[in-house]
């Protein structure tokens, strides 16, 4: 038996639903306004509950956020007789299981709350808190124990920090934290990533040139991060072991010392002692920087980690949406989570959290909701995607021959733009189909931010 709350200030509507639940073996209250059902919710706890969007006083979506927080696992269905866009996206943007329009299907209504108890029962774990924003490394693996003991150790003292590790596994945030708990936290911390910058930049950028200053002077008695540090050119890599032995360096086209105050971090995925074996980094670098190594592990070390890490993801994703709470994830989404592999480690499986909260709507995380496998991301063989490739080629090479019939005697022909638009219709139509027409979700797989989607849409004549 569920125990389901009734919140609508028409008697006979609540008489109703009274009847028809209570017969399917159910205990229900029924309160009149917001204020009631408030009241009740403290001595009520409800497994479900059905609310009216008019009522006396306050407004039943308005009032949710209160309801959620006294009764934070019970689905809320909105009931209304206004069935109109604004209703819609007030009520999923604060959490609505799904709506009733009025007047009443009783069929309806018992598939809605069937299907509103049972997501209420599956849930496996906790509402995320909310997360504050500051840097954190979470875990409890044996292997981010010894992560944790490194960043101890490092954060005590000012020596060089080199972090390595796979493509995913937190470098970035790891040195961010160590700065966070050094003595320097209240000064700036300056990270660059030198494989984002042309080989001809990255000089001017680090060293300054001329009047302008460059990220290290910037950087102050802070912290500075070179991220990708294998990617600096040899000259660059001269100076800056120059630079860690002297604690000066000099802006480009200049003699004149400048003093660095800052700590200098490093962060590589590529294996450093083979380059300098190869003598493709130098190794007097390597040497200086290696004074304080932190190895960050791929998350298949750190397995045990994988419910910690996806409630985290959900705690800063509702911290970004401005939600009063987090989603719940089912015992099988989370089982999901454990047996896929990850070969972008972290990230990967934070891509693929944030993605199934956006098609679950604010419902418990399943299985469902996670994005598909793909051959490459499940670390099996890429052989499927080659004969969908091909049959795209020889489709480009019939459209390319219709096209020069059609177009090729225009002043412009401009087939490469005819083929994109053509292309990129067909994968925005999939994708919008793949997510039930949710835009958000759409865009998340396209890689778009949603303006960006909604603009293509409104150009190729989409509407979905």
């Amino acid at each position: 038996m569920s125990r389901i709350l009734v919140v609508d200030d028409e008697a006979a509507i609540g008489w109703s639903l009274r009847e028809l639940l209570t017969d399917q073996g159910h205990e229900v209250a029924v309160a009149a306004s917001a204020e009631d059902a408030l009241a009740t919710c403290d001595r009520f706890a409800a497994d479900a509950i059905l609310l009216d969007v008019r009522l006396p006083g306050r407004d039943g979506i308005a009032a949710m956020p209160d309801l959620q927080s006294r009764a934070p696992a019970a689905p809320v269905v909105v009931m209304t007789a206004f069935g109109d866009l604004d209703t819609a996206v007030r009520a999923v943007q604060a959490g609505a299981f799904d709506f009733l329009l009025k007047p009443f299907d009783l069929d309806r209504v018992s598939d809605v709350v069937a299907r509103a108890l049972a997501d209420h029962e599956r849930v496996a774990t906790p509402t995320a808190d909310i997360d504050t924003g500051a840097p954190v490394l979470v875990g409890s693996s044996a292997a981010m124990q010894g992560v944790f003991e490194r960043i101890a150790l490092m954060a005590m003292t000012d020596v060089p920090v080199l972090v390595t590790g796979p493509p995913g596994t937190g470098k970035e945030l790891a040195a961010r934290v160590i700065h966070a708990r050094s003595a320097r936290r209240d000064r700036p911390f300056v990270a660059t990533s030198l494989g984002a910058l042309a080989a001809g930049a990255v000089e001017a950028e680090l060293f300054g040139v001329g009047d302008r200053p460059g990220l290290l002077e910037l950087a102050g008695s802070g912290t500075i991060l070179l991220d990708e540090i294998h990617a600096a050119p040899a000259p660059v890599q001269a100076r800056l072991a120059r630079m860690l032995e002297s604690g000066v360096v000099a802006r480009c086209g200049s003699v004149d010392p400048v003093r660095v105050a800052a700590r200098i971090m490093a962060a590589s995925d590529a294996n450093l002692g083979k380059l300098v074996a190869e003598r493709g980094f130098r190794a007097d670098l390597f040497d200086r920087l290696r004074t304080g190594v932190l190895d960050m592990p791929p998350l298949s070390a750190r397995l045990d980690d994988v419910a910690v890490l996806a409630t985290h993801v959900l705690g800063r994703q509702a911290a970004r949406l401005h939600r009063a709470r987090a989603p719940a994830m089912t015992a099988e989404f989370l089982a999901a989570l454990r047996g896929r592999s990850w070969p972008d480690n972290v990230r990967g499986l934070r891509q693929a959290v944030e993605f199934a909260a956006v098609v679950a709507r604010g419902h418990a995380l399943a299985p469902e909701h996670l994005p598909p496998v793909t051959p490459a991301a499940d670390g099996q063989s890429t052989d499927g995607i080659q004969p969908a490739a091909a049959t795209v080629a020889a489709a480009v090479r019939e459209w390319a021959v219709a096209a020069r019939r059609s177009f090729g005697d225009l002043p412009e022909p401009d087939l490469h733009h005819r083929l994109l638009q053509v292309a990129e219709a067909a994968l925005l139509r999939e994708a919008l189909a793949h997510t039930g027409g949710n835009r958000t979700a759409a865009a998340l797989l396209l890689g778009l931010d949603r303006a960006t989607l909604r603009t293509k849409l409104r150009l190729l004549g989409i509407d979905e």
